[in-house]
């Protein structure tokens, strides 16, 4: 659990880490100017892209309740940070298929948060919760039966002649 809380707090500043690493990267590695015309696009790129998903994953109701990840958005979240921490080295020999996986990985997470947010936004039953926190499940509304017709029963009057 602590390892998908610690995901959950760093996924806001991974927004604003990797990009500065990308940035640091190339000043390091002193990849030369077409990586940094490259870096005109990728900064920005990753920065937005990790913001929209990192929203998606604090839009589902268990991640906010737990304030924890699922283990897919660990897996996925791993994958995609390492990839773009191996751009930010700028070795020709490898740098664009590790891009082009990074660019499938960062889609596949995103279709993939979409999944779960639909998974969980879909109502399958209701779970109410008590002050003391237990869970109950409400019983299913049954439909009223038929009420019987009440009998009615009409009373009629006889007038008797009168005499006169």
């Amino acid at each position: 659990m602590w390892l998908r809380r610690g995901f959950f707090g760093w996924l806001l500043p991974a927004a604003f880490v990797l990009p500065l690493w990308l940035f640091i990267g190339w000043a390091v590695t002193g990849a030369g100017g077409w990586a940094f015309l490259w870096m005109v696009f990728a900064v920005p790129g990753v920065f937005v892209w990790q913001l929209i998903l990192t929203l998606l994953v604090r839009a589902r109701g268990t991640v906010r309740a737990q304030r924890a990840v699922s283990w897919w958005d660990v897996l996925g979240f791993t994958v995609w940070h390492l990839l773009v921490i191996a751009l930010g080295f700028f070795n020709p020999a490898w740098w664009t298929p590790v891009l082009i996986v990074a660019v499938l990985v960062g889609l596949g997470l995103f279709w993939g948060e979409l999944a779960q947010l639909w998974r969980e936004a879909r109502p399958t039953s209701i779970l109410l919760r008590t002050n003391d926190g237990v869970g109950y499940i409400p019983p299913t509304p049954t439909s009223e039966p038929a009420a019987e017709r009440p009998e009615i029963i009409v009373v009629t009057e006889n007038r008797r002649p009168t005499d006169a």
